[in-house]
């Protein structure tokens, strides 16, 4: 029996992820539309960087980071990061990106994206996001600006706040 379109594509991200050049997680991303793969991505060091699993050091590792936090220690780029830049802008519009990944135990990891990923993925007008989670079922989210709107910080009302600084002094 043929796979489902989304089963397939989820498995084509699974092999994309085998190569990332990360120790703690290994991703790949892939953006299809019609059914055509436009680009594919997946983590790892900026071209020209040594990569972690080269040199066997991973900064938030040894830190005892969680996932999720401190990005700006990490010199990996995300797998969909690195898609998007892969893939011709006019290809993405209305297209989807499948993500998938895996714990350095090869357990599944959550392939939702994060915040940046998110905006990055809004902006390239890809439409859907499909992605393998923890427990090996995929999610498929239709709607990317919802991921953005329950992450993203409240704005900072900067008058009120410097209001309240100056009350503070006086």
């Amino acid at each position: 029996m043929r796979p489902a379109w989304s089963d397939y594509f989820i498995e084509i991200a699974k092999v994309v992820s085998s190569r990332s050049t990360c120790l703690r997680r290994k991703y790949g991303a892939v953006i299809v539309k019609d059914n055509v793969i436009v680009g594919t991505g997946y983590n790892g060091s900026p071209r020209g960087y040594v990569n972690c699993i080269d040199t066997g050091k991973c900064t938030r590792k040894e830190l005892n980071i969680p996932s999720g936090e401190r990005y700006e220690l990490c010199e990996a780029v995300h797998a969909e990061q690195n898609a998007i830049i892969n893939s011709q802008p006019e290809r993405m519009k209305d297209a989807t990106i499948y993500v998938a990944g895996f714990e350095e135990d090869k357990s599944f990891a959550d392939g939702k994206p994060c915040l940046l990923c998110t905006r990055m993925i809004k902006n390239s007008q890809i439409k859907e996001v499909v992605y393998l989670k923890k427990d090996g079922t995929i999610d498929t989210i239709t709607d990317v600006l919802s991921l953005i709107q329950n992450k993203a910080p409240k704005p900072i009302n900067v008058v009120n706040g410097i209001k309240d600084y100056l009350k503070g002094l006086q």
